[in-house]
């Protein structure tokens, strides 16, 4: 497994994969690769304009929608328009270490965007998900959960507000998804593999954008980056394992298997601690749910429509 690639992405044809923040990074990456191993893939992207730039790299034909993830009106108009059939749902969109702000519902704008919007999207396409045989659902996280802490007293920032801190929650708050989601799918019967995903030190323009626009100390921290970092076509791999190894379990954690998970080639990795704690997990799940008013119906009268 430690030596896995992109080159060993099984023959996709048939199957219909949705990717968040397809327009540049990781999703591109996973967006090109799948699309041209025979998947029909949809580009779900904030900016139609570089959603149709990003397509025209593609040797593959794909749709473009828009959707953006931080306005929950855009979640559900993308999602009633969503294919029929969704067989891999990619929540790769992020946004990282920006100043402080809201998003179109008021959320705090990382945890609104890399969480929220995400745990919208999902249960909205959950029916569509569960007419597949083998669906899946890829959630990217990042190494920098490590870092974070979830703040039930002041989860939107409201009390003060660190960039890092706001994103090392958002991204805590995507593996704590996964695996509820895996947990509640187990519990109901239902086939749905959700795993999670980081891409090690990629240098994409999430990276660069985030520390570039940082302190002296950050944008230092960039220029190394460039340096040992890995590119956005790697940071893309553990994306590809998740949504394609016929034999991988659900609940899974990927992420790249060389110095410190930096880099290199995919294979499982562990998650925090905090990342594991199941009280933690449904209690941001319940607090998701009554922020986006999205429930999911998790029943096997769902499964196939």
């Amino acid at each position: 497994m430690s030596r896995w690639t992109a080159r060993d992405v099984p023959d996709q044809r048939g199957r219909t994969v949705v990717v968040t923040g397809a327009s540049s990074g990781i999703g591109l990456q996973a967006a090109r690769v799948l699309a041209e191993r025979g998947a029909e893939v949809v580009l779900a992207v904030r900016d139609i304009t570089r959603g149709e730039a990003a397509a025209s790299r593609i040797s593959a034909a794909v749709q473009v929608r828009r959707l953006d993830l931080a306005d929950l009106a855009s979640v559900r108009d993308f999602a009633a328009a969503a294919p029929e059939r969704i067989d891999v749902l990619v929540n790769n969109a992020g946004v990282m270490a920006i100043p402080a702000g809201r998003t179109a519902d008021g959320f705090e704008t990382q945890l609104g965007t890399n969480h929220l919007g995400h745990f919208a999207l999902t249960g909205l396409v959950l029916e569509r998900l569960l007419r597949s045989a083998d669906p899946r659902v890829v959630t990217v996280s990042s190494s920098l959960h490590k870092r974070g802490r979830i703040d039930f007293d002041d989860l939107q920032g409201e009390r003060g507000y660190d960039k890092w801190a706001a994103y090392g929650q958002s991204k805590l708050a995507n593996l704590l998804f996964a695996s509820e989601l895996h947990r509640r799918a187990s519990a109901a019967g239902l086939p749905l593999r959700s795993l999670a995903v980081h891409p090690g030190l990629a240098t994409t323009n999430l990276y660069a954008a985030g520390m570039d626009a940082g302190s002296r100390g950050e944008r230092l921290a960039a220029r190394a980056g460039k340096l040992i970092g890995q590119s956005d076509a790697m940071g893309a791999e553990p994306t590809l394992y998740a949504a394609t190894v016929p034999d991988i379990g659900g609940g899974a954690y990927v992420g790249p298997g060389g110095f410190n998970e930096m880099r290199g080639h995919p294979r499982l990795v562990e998650p925090s601690a905090a990342a594991r704690d199941p009280a933690t997990a449904r209690r941001l799940w319940e607090v998701s749910e009554a922020l986006t008013g999205v429930r999911y119906a998790f029943s096997e009268s769902a499964r196939r429509g």
